[in-house]
């Protein structure tokens, strides 16, 4: 059943992103990797645009290439526009490539891993609540973000406090709407991810459960199948990660105050709480690119394996299958 309304909210998902795939366009593949003037990425972003606003911070915007960013609300989202065609290329946690990859015909691959912080990755209740653990979820209306890091380490924590998915009233949502639907009291807890669990905070909200130690890591760069097949973008894609690398490590040398007055100004949070964060993150695992390797997939399988266990898939996925080593030679070199 879940599967199913999951497949129902991405096909709509894709209805709506069709028009606007067919406006982008696409480029021409035969455009070779030493020219790149003519080359566009279309690069999703999700919560708020931080790699361009890295990438302007550290001075490496300057691709001989065009970068088209758009804003998403979880990396669900960005899997469904490369399914549509709207993106070229997308940032993710393991979990939507799984989904987006369902129906047995992917029209991308994981190229690259980016790894990264787990933190703000939570389950909260709103302020006042009488819900102090995940044992007390029990019964409860609980929202999530479907098809995220929040589906996976809710389902997890769950049976790590011998509940299980159908011991709670489980409501999908997305990020903006979970929060309004906490605040509203619609919902008696909310597992979400990134800015909307900052806010969440800033709200008077209270932490239960946490991902931090549930989840791997690993965020997954994803590109269509017609990026693989031009030297241009494949060249431009692999430069553009390694770009982001370099920023965070240029960020990490002493500039963390000042890049924290960017996050502070976008996200709305005091500057002292945004470089607290920043370098929570960055200590606990600094944000690197590194290639695709029989690790990286073998972790992204046991999360496959364990959505298949929940039953959230119609059948056991084999993820390899929408892997690719094709832009390692490229990536180490650019790093």
């Amino acid at each position: 059943m879940l599967f199913r309304r999951s497949l129902r909210a991405s096909t709509a998902a894709l209805a709506l992103l069709l028009p606007f795939a067919a406006a982008c366009g696409g480029n021409a593949t035969a455009t070779p990797a030493s020219d790149q003037s003519s080359v566009t990425l279309r690069v999703g972003a999700t919560g708020w645009k931080v790699e361009e606003a890295l990438l302007k911070f550290a001075h490496l915007d300057d691709t001989p290439y065009t970068v088209k960013w758009s804003q998403f609300q979880g990396g669900d989202q960005q899997l469904q526009a490369i399914r549509a065609g709207a993106l070229d290329v997308a940032e993710s946690s393991e979990i939507p490539p799984i989904f987006a990859a369902a129906d047995g015909k992917p029209n991308f691959k994981v190229v690259a891993v980016q790894r990264g912080s787990t933190l703000n990755q939570e389950v909260v209740v709103p302020k006042g609540s009488e819900v102090t653990d995940i044992a007390g979820l029990k019964g409860k209306k609980v929202g999530y973000v479907q098809n995220t890091t929040a589906h996976y380490f809710l389902y997890e924590l769950l049976k790590q406090a011998g509940l299980k998915w159908s011991d709670i009233d489980a409501k999908p949502l997305l990020p903006n709407d979970g929060l309004a639907a906490l605040n509203g009291g619609s919902i008696d807890a909310f597992a979400s991810y990134g800015t909307s669990i900052i806010t969440a905070h800033q709200q008077g909200a209270t932490t239960i459960g946490s991902g931090q130690d549930i989840l791997s890591g690993n965020f997954l760069w994803t590109a269509r199948d017609s990026v693989l097949k031009s030297a241009g973008q494949r060249a431009a894609t692999a430069d553009l990660i390694a770009r982001i690398t370099k920023a965070y490590a240029y960020v990490r040398d002493g500039r963390q105050n000042a890049f924290a007055k960017v996050i502070a100004a976008t996200t709305h949070q005091p500057l002292a709480q945004a470089e607290k964060d920043f370098r929570a993150q960055q200590a606990q695992r600094p944000t690197q690119a590194r290639t695709v390797g029989d690790d990286t997939i073998a972790s992204q399988q046991k999360v496959a394996d364990v959505f298949a266990e929940l039953g959230a898939l119609k059948s056991p996925l084999d993820v390899k299958s929408f892997w690719s080593r094709e832009l390692n030679t490229d990536l180490k070199k650019a790093l």
